[in-house]
C-alpha cells in the first residue's frame, strides 16, 4: 500500500486525501490548526458570511430607494434616508466563528470516514532525504514538544500562507487588524482605514461600508483591483465612491501607529490619514520556512512560494504541493485541484495537468466580479486574438425589475472559429452567473452554441446569450467584409 502524508488541512490538502483514500492509498494528513485550513477558518468561509450580511444591509438601502420598500420601527415613517436597519458586528462575528468551525468538524468527519489519519501538529521533512527504498521522513512537531517520525513513498506540501505584516505597522488585533484578527471586534468600527486595494482589502472595504463604517480605502495602484478586468474595476470603484468610501488613488500607507483609541496612517507623501481602526490588506507570505524543503531539494522562489510544474509536482522527487504556499493561484477552488491531481499522479491514475484558463473566480464585492479565461490584458498584449462585445446590465429587463443599475456582461472569443475564450460578469450574484460562461469555455462552445441554448424570460443570464448573438454577428459581417 503507498503511504502518503499530507502536511496542510487546507482545501488542498483535505481534498487531496480524499482522492488518495479513495484510490487506497494509506494517508496521513498533519495539520496545526484545523481541517479547512485558512480557507475555512479564518479567509473564505468567515469573510464570505461577514460579507452576506453585508448583502442584505445594501439590499434594505437599495430596495428603499428603487423598489420603494420601507422599513421603520413601530410602523414610524422613514424621514431624511436615515437607516432603520443596524447591525450587531458581535452576533455577526460570532456566527461567523460557528460556521467556521462546523465546517471544519464536517471536514474532518468526511476525511476519517474515507480512512484517513489525521495527526495534530507541525509537519516537516526529515534532513535525510530519500530513503533507500525511496520514501521520505516526515517528522511532526506534536502540540506537547514530542516529535514523530513517518515514512511517506510521497508527500504534499500544502501549508497555506498568512497575512504580510509591514514593519511600521504592526497588527495588535484590537485597532491595527489583519484580516484574520476582524472577527474578534465586538462593536462596528466607526472610521475604518482599510490599506491595499486588491482582492482581500476591496471586499472588507466594500462590506464594512454596507455595515455602516465610514471607510477609506488607500490603493497603491491608479484603481482598485488592479488585476481584475479594467471595465469591472472602473463599476466597481465607482459604485465605492457613490456609496460614500473615500477612495486615495496612488496612496501607498508607510506606517500605522494606535493612539489611545484612534489610529493614524502615514502615507509616503507625508500625509496623515485617521480612523478608530486599520485593517491591513496588503497580500500573503507562504508558509514554507523552517520546514526543511531547500535541504530535501524544493525550490522556491524569490518570494518563499514552492516552485511546481501542471501535475504539482515540485523539484524533490516524490515531493508534490498545492496551494497558496505555491502562489499558481490563490483560491480555494485551485488549491483543491492541485492537491486531486497531485494525488492522480503520485498514484498513478489518470490525471489531466492544470489549465488555469479554465479557472472562473470571484471578487465578492457589491456588484460580484466573476471571471473566466482569457481576458482583456490577454487581448491588449497579443496573448490572444480575441473579439469582444460587452453589454451593460442597465438593458436587461430583469435586471430593471430587481433595480440593478451597475454591471455588464463581457465576453471574448475567437475572430474566425467564435470559440469562447473568455468572459467577465459584474453583477449582484455574479459567482452564480459566471457558470454558463465557465462551462463554454471549458468545452471549447462557439458563441453559436451559447446564443442557441435557451435562456429563461426574464433573467440576467439572458445577457449572456444576447451578447453571444452580438458576437455571432459580428463574427459574420467581418467574414463577409
Amino acid at each position: 500500500m503507498t503511504r502518503i502524508v499530507i502536511i496542510g488541512g487546507g482545501p488542498g490538502g483535505y481534498e487531496a486525501a480524499l482522492v488518495a483514500a479513495q484510490l487506497g492509498a494509506e494517508v496521513t494528513v498533519v495539520d496545526r490548526d484545523g481541517l479547512g485550513g485558512s480557507a475555512v477558518l479564518t479567509d473564505c468561509v468567515p469573510s464570505k458570511t461577514l460579507i452576506a450580511t453585508a448583502e442584505v444591509m445594501t439590499t434594505f438601502d437599495s430596495s428603499y430607494e428603487e423598489l420603494g420598500i420601507t422599513v421603520a420601527p413601530d410602523g414610524a415613517a422613514r424621514e431624511g434616508g436615515e437607516k432603520v436597519v443596524g447591525v450587531d458586528l458581535g452576533k455577526v462575528n460570532r456566527r461567523v466563528k460557528r460556521l467556521a468551525i462546523a465546517q471544519s468538524h464536517d471536514i474532518t468527519q468526511s476525511v476519517t470516514r474515507a480512512g484517513v489519519t489525521v495527526l495534530r501538529g507541525r509537519g516537516r521533512l526529515g534532513a535525510g532525504g530519500q530513503a533507500v527504498d525511496g520514501s521520505r521522513e516526515v517528522l511532526v512537531d506534536g502540540p506537547d514538544g514530542s516529535v514523530q517520525s513517518l515514512r511517506a513513498d510521497a508527500v504534499l506540501i500544502a501549508t497555506g500562507a498568512h497575512p504580510r505584516e509591514v514593519p511600521d505597522a504592526k497588527p495588535d488585533g484590537e485597532r491595527i487588524l489583519t484580516w484574520t484578527q476582524v472577527y474578534d471586534l465586538e462593536e462596528l468600527p466607526r472610521e475604518l482605514i482599510v490599506v491595499g486595494s486588491g482582492v482581500t482589502g476591496a471586499e472588507f472595504a466594500g462590506a464594512y461600508q454596507a455595515l455602516g463604517s465610514k471607510v477609506t480605502l488607500v490603493s497603491s495602484r491608479d484603481r482598485v483591483l488592479p488585476g481584475e478586468d479594467p471595465d469591472a474595476a472602473e463599476v466597481l470603484e465607482d459604485v465605492f465612491r457613490r456609496r460614500g468610501m473615500n477612495v486615495m488613488s496612488r496612496s501607498r500607507a508607510e506606517s500605522a501607529k494606535r493612539i489611545g483609541d484612534r489610529v493614524e496612517v502615514t502615507l509616503s507623501d507625508g500625509k496623515v490619514i485617521e480612523g478608530t481602526h486599520c485593517l491591513m490588506a496588503v497580500g500573503s507570505i507562504p508558509n514554507t520556512s523552517e520546514m526543511g524543503l531547500e535541504e530535501a531539494g524544493v525550490k522556491l522562489n524569490d518570494w518563499g512560494q514552492i516552485q511546481v510544474d501542471r501535475v504539482s509536482r515540485t523539484s524533490a522527487p516524490g515531493v508534490y504541493a498545492a496551494g497558496d504556499c505555491t502562489g499558481v493561484f490563490m483560491l480555494a477552488s485551485v488549491a483543491a485541484m492541485q492537491g486531486r491531481i497531485a494525488m492522480y499522479h503520485a498514484l498513478g491514475d489518470a490525471v489531466q495537468p492544470l489549465n488555469l484558463k479554465t479557472v472562473a473566480s470571484n471578487v465578492f464585492t457589491d456588484p460580484e466580479i466573476a471571471t473566466v479565461g482569457y481576458t482583456a490584458a490577454d487581448v491588449q498584449c497579443g496573448k490572444m486574438d480575441a473579439v469582444v462585445v460587452k453589454l451593460p446590465l442597465r438593458g436587461n429587463p430583469r435586471a430593471k425589475m430587481q433595480g440593478i443599475r451597475d454591471g455588464f456582461v463581457k465576453l471574448f472569443c475567437r475572430p474566425g472559429t467564435g470559440i469562447v475564450v473568455g468572459g467577465v460578469v459584474v453583477a449582484p450574484r455574479a459567482s452564480e452567473l459566471i457558470h454558463p460562461i465557465s462551462l463554454a469555455v471549458d468545452a471549447n462552445l462557439t458563441v453559436e452554441q451559447v446564443a442557441s441554448a435557451f435562456t429563461v424570460y426574464p433573467s440576467v443570464s439572458g445577457s449572456t446569450a444576447e451578447a453571444a448573438r452580438q458576437l455571432h454577428i459580428r463574427k459574420r459581417a467581418d467574414g463577409e467584409s
